[in-house]
């Protein structure tokens, strides 16, 4: 899964109809014109006006740099339908530089439909001042097929002005998941329909935040081996007893189960929610289309002190591309969102006159001195409380950075079932739950 936010909310897939020709998405070198021409996507969509229009200048703005090569950008929502990735994997119409999900490297390497960027990727100016565990996610037997453009990780969001209103000190968010359930009691107890904790349990989104919740227990999904289920575990129990318990002993997660993230994000944007699971780029989502204020939004580490998911995302390049091709397309991801202080995702100071948020604490993709001018950039150009987002800054430094498991989606799919049955049945058996869930993964597993 991703983290559903700040510009990913309107990133876009090339729209290349699969019923249209394999040349239509990956191309040659280019015109006649004798220009190199790369098609890329992920462009913003024409609804996302202000996004649309700085993807669009920063473009104009690379080929009036770089007058050989010529970009065309190809949009739609969302930046990856599950539903037509592998269809274009397959029929071999993906663009020539295309979007992808950390989850989805070794499938695209498998499907053998990836460039081998090994050769060329020191001529990525940025490579080296990526964090290395984001780029190592798209490196394959020593290999390297792809570049990180945002990485996320999962955090704890609050609502400050129901913190008060509960006698909780707004500034001092739980750190254990004890804390969490004492809190949500608190603030559940305000009535009027409030909600001190919410999960989602259905699309697959349940079993996204159940992998979240078991790593903050210091639990895994997958076995280090990849070739096991790990979820039937004293943290796997842990963190089911955990969900069931506020929900049928404290009553601090209301009576609606069965919710996805657009419901969650709602109830926090209204005021009626204390506290659920999310990343840093949640927030504005909030502010912009669920009536919340920043002022009353906080964000801090995930609850436990043993580890975080985290999640993002990346481009790939199309086998078919010629070398000018792949030299073009990591010059193009070098001027629109790996450069600090620049480009798409990093001219704060053009986001900011735009009244686009400037000052989450996330996506942090640099390192070294990269990371302290894209942060300086950052912090000259702040329009939000920075402040409530320190202890998020602050408490990831000792937390176990864990990707999402192998065969994500069908694996969520199964622990979708774990989390709604404990969340809308009183007297669900955790144990079987568990055993059932983990036969099932190793089937998954066993698949693959």
């Amino acid at each position: 899964m991703r983290s559903t936010g700040f510009r990913r909310t309107f990133a876009a897939i090339g729209v290349c109809s699969l019923a249209l020709a394999v040349s239509a998405c990956g191309s040659n070198d280019g015109p006649a014109s004798g220009k190199t021409r790369i098609t890329v996507n992920c462009e913003p969509p024409k609804s996302a006006k202000v996004d649309r229009r700085f993807f669009e200048e920063d473009i104009a703005s690379f080929e009036k740099q770089n007058p050989d090569i010529d970009v065309v950008a190809h949009d739609a929502f969302p930046c990856e339908d599950p539903k037509t990735f592998d269809a274009k994997l397959a029929g071999g119409q993906m663009e020539d530089v295309f979007y992808t999900y950390f989850t989805d490297v070794e499938h695209v390497v498998d499907t053998g439909q990836a460039a081998d960027l090994t050769p060329y990727v020191k001529e990525l100016k940025s490579y080296d001042t990526l964090q290395k565990q984001l780029r190592d996610i798209y490196t394959v037997d020593g290999r390297i097929y792809g570049i990180p453009r945002t990485g996320y990780s999962m955090g704890l969001i609050y609502n400050k002005k129901l913190f008060q209103k509960a006698g909780l000190d707004p500034d001092k968010p739980p750190t254990t998941w004890e804390e969490v359930r004492a809190d949500a009691k608190k603030i559940a107890a305000l009535g009027n329909g409030t909600v001190g904790y919410a999960d989602y349990s259905a699309q697959n989104q349940g079993g996204w935040h159940f992998t979240a919740e078991l790593y903050s227990q210091g639990g895994d999904v997958v076995a280090a081996d990849g070739k096991k289920a790990a979820v039937d575990t004293p943290e796997g129990r842990a963190a089911l007893q955990n969900l069931h318990d506020m929900r049928w002993t404290d009553n601090s997660m209301g009576s609606k189960q069965l919710l996805v993230i657009n419901d969650v994000q709602q109830m926090m944007g209204s005021g009626k929610l204390g506290m659920y699971l999310s990343a840093p780029d949640n927030i504005p989502i909030l502010v912009k289309e669920k009536g919340g204020n920043y002022d009353d939004l906080a964000i801090a580490p995930m609850p436990g002190d043993k580890g975080t998911l985290i999640g993002g995302d990346g481009y790939m390049f199309n086998k078919k591309d010629t070398p000018a091709q792949i030299r073009a397309g990591l010059k193009w991801l070098d001027h629109m969102f790996l450069t600090p202080g620049k480009g798409f995702l990093g001219d704060y100071a053009r986001a900011k006159k735009n009244n686009a948020p400037v000052g989450l604490p996330e996506p942090r993709l640099f390192t070294g001195a990269a990371d302290a001018r894209d942060q300086q950039a950052k912090k000259a150009n702040a329009n939000v409380p920075v402040e409530n987002y320190q202890s998020f800054l602050d408490g990831n430094q000792s937390l176990r950075m864990k990707i999402e498991p192998p065969n994500a989606q069908q694996i969520y799919s199964v622990l979708d079932g774990t989390v709604s049955a404990v969340l809308t049945k009183k007297d669900a058996d955790i144990d079987q739950l568990l055993k059932d869930a983990s036969g099932k993964i190793d089937t998954i597993l066993a698949r693959s």
